[in-house]
């Protein structure tokens, strides 16, 4: 009797998760040694590091997006559309919720799959921590779908604003950001950058210098808290150039619909409102895994070892930022794009070895430096590891050619070259005619 294929399936499409499942594919699937299957709620993939561009219209998804299902043709693996709701360890299945469309209709119903080996990389969300009003009164940009609600949004205050007859500098949109890190410094720097443009697209009544007001609140003493001193000084630099409000040491307390409250009593006016601060896994992996749960931490993520193994169950790995992976320094993995794609080309390697019962060597990040763009204007970063003893700071073009480059890079892991070569033409050739923002 001929063996069954070892049934490997990856809860999550995001950078990580998708990476992984394309190279496994490439690796085991397309020499029929194991059945990969994908799962996840959305039907494309977008790169998360763009979400702020998608929010202030600089970045369409049509050239970007990537179907999960053509990936899954062209790479030997397969797609299932659904949301986790349960693992059954015993039974070794996993439980998806149905997935409906915009009317509500039924598009696949409640399944289950069995698996050999499960990965799961659902990666994280926004934490608001509890911030009465937060929840109803900002957009979390956490999701492809939250950014364009943000840009849809944005250009309707626009035209809303076009039509209403004011004095110029009267401050017609406020568009208030907390958070400090990179997605709300980067999302700062775009908005200004789409602001410059909107003169060019029939919004002549607004001028953005004037109109357009962007707050950026950070609750800690500094920009990018996250990240070596020397960058969050240099961004906090480049936002203030451009006019934009920076508040440090500023907590927020309480959002209503028109204004945001502080814990010094500053109140900030604002028309739209993006929370951006704090990340944390999904609160339903605290319940995976039936009457035994998984191990989680306070944050939700998934307790792993050294090989990303969950600390109960041997047969079930997770990745990214929906886990918890401590190193040998006593150092925790922190949530980052580049820890997410290490650790998934960690286990393109290790995985088909450790289902084998070989041993393998436990993971270990290795901080590559830390990039933060600045839309049109600039960009900021260090680099680390081999390029560097230490750290090596960079601004400016060199490192807005860096920031591209880690793009390529992710579109290499999921393309290869021909395939990315042919999308960088074309996003050359869609910037002679395209306009330079979404406008709908």
């Amino acid at each position: 009797m001929k063996n069954r294929m070892q049934r490997i399936v990856i809860v999550g499409g995001g950078a990580g998760g998708l990476a992984l499942a394309t190279q496994l594919g490439k690796r085991l699937g397309k020499k029929k040694l194991a059945e990969i299957t994908l799962v996840d709620a959305a039907r494309t993939h977008v790169w998360k590091p763009l979400l702020h561009q998608l929010a202030a219209g600089s970045f369409d998804t049509h050239a970007e997006e990537i179907e999960y299902l053509a990936q899954a043709r062209w790479n030997h693996f397969k797609f299932r559309l659904g949301s986790l709701t349960g693992v059954d360890r015993a039974r070794k299945t996993v439980q998806l919720a149905a997935s409906h469309d915009d009317s509500g209709r039924e598009i696949t119903p409640a399944q289950s799959l069995s698996y050999d080996t499960l990965v799961i990389a659902v990666g994280s969300q926004t934490n608001d921590f509890g911030t009465p009003g937060a929840a109803e009164h900002t957009i979390k940009l956490d999701s492809p779908q939250a950014a364009k609600r943000f840009n849809e949004r944005l250009v309707n205050a626009c035209i809303r604003a076009q039509t209403v007859p004011r004095a110029e500098g009267s401050g017609l949109l406020t568009v208030t950001i907390v958070g400090g890190g990179a997605t709300g410094v980067e999302l700062a720097a775009e908005l200004h950058a789409a602001a410059r443009i909107l003169g060019n697209y029939g919004f002549e009544n607004i001028n953005p210098e004037k109109d357009l007001k962007i707050v950026l609140v950070e609750a800690g003493p500094r920009l990018l808290a996250q990240l070596p001193e020397r960058l969050g000084h240099a961004a906090e630099r480049e936002l203030r150039k451009l006019a934009i409000d920076v508040y440090t040491n500023e907590k927020v307390v309480e959002v209503t619909e028109n204004s945001l409250k502080m814990a010094s009593g500053k109140v900030i006016q604002s028309t739209l409102a993006v929370w951006a601060a704090g990340v944390k896994a999904a609160d339903f992996l605290r319940s995976l895994g039936g009457t035994e749960p998984l191990e989680v931490n306070k944050l939700n993520q998934l307790m792993v070892n050294g090989n990303l193994q969950t600390s109960r169950d041997a047969s079930i790995y997770a990745f990214g930022d929906c886990a918890a992976c401590q190193q040998p320094d006593g150092s925790w993995v922190p949530p980052r794009a580049q820890s997410a794609y290490q650790q998934a080309m960690y286990l393109t390697r290790a995985l088909p070895q450790l289902m084998a019962g070989k041993a393998v060597k436990p993971f270990v990040y290795t901080d590559q430096g830390s990039l933060v763009s600045l839309a049109e204007y600039s960009s900021v970063g260090s680099l680390m590891g081999s390029l560097s003893r230490g750290s090596f700071f960079i601004e400016g073009q060199i490192a807005k050619l860096m920031y591209w480059a880690l793009h390529k890079q992710h579109q290499l892991a999921l393309g290869g070259i021909r395939k990315t070569a042919l999308i960088t033409l074309s996003e050359m050739i869609d910037r002679t005619h395209r306009p330079r923002i979404k406008l709908h």
